[in-house]
């Protein structure tokens, strides 16, 4: 699926630019309006670069915080460390159990998140905020005749961006 999406200014170039493509006759169902009044970018599908490294974050630490409290212990019950002398020799297993553990967990807040911010998020961050500025968007999803159309009609409106994708 193509996607071609145009940035405006105000809710008056929106309307002005959704009525130009219906005369157009580009299908309407083709044709969403994103901004104060219209959809929301989480109704239309706009990734949350946080939401989702939330998610990330959680489902990495399924993994690595026993992985960490294996390691932790592993590693000091063969090397012999004497850490914590006051808590005796199975406890300073646990011990560094623990401290793999929080490894672990600090792998997968930082791991998590921050690699969805890198690749998961695109330029959906940048339109969010674009909304969040009191901008709107107006999208036109469809093949390339249509894309190419839209481009056309859109550009002599003089937005202040736009910019096509190609969905794989």
């Amino acid at each position: 699926m193509n996607y071609l999406i145009a940035v405006v200014s105000d809710r008056i170039q929106a309307e002005e630019a959704y009525t130009a493509l219906e005369k157009a006759n580009i299908p309407l169902k083709q044709v969403s309006i994103l901004g104060r009044g219209y959809k929301t970018a989480d109704e239309f599908g706009f990734i949350d670069p946080n939401k989702e490294g939330r998610k990330n974050s959680i489902r990495m630490a399924y993994w690595l915080i026993p992985f960490g409290f294996f390691g932790g212990y592993t590693f000091d019950a063969i090397t012999g460390l004497d850490t914590f002398a006051w808590a005796g020799a199975p406890f300073n297993h646990i011990i560094g159990g623990f401290l793999g553990a929080i490894g672990g967990a600090m792998g997968s807040f930082f791991v998590g998140g921050s690699a969805t911010l890198m690749e998961g998020s695109s330029d959906a961050l940048p339109y969010r905020n674009r909304l969040k500025a009191g901008k709107y968007l107006v999208i036109v999803q469809g093949n390339d005749l249509i894309k190419n159309q839209a481009t056309n009609i859109l550009q002599s409106l003089n937005p202040e961006n736009i910019q096509g994708y190609v969905e794989n």
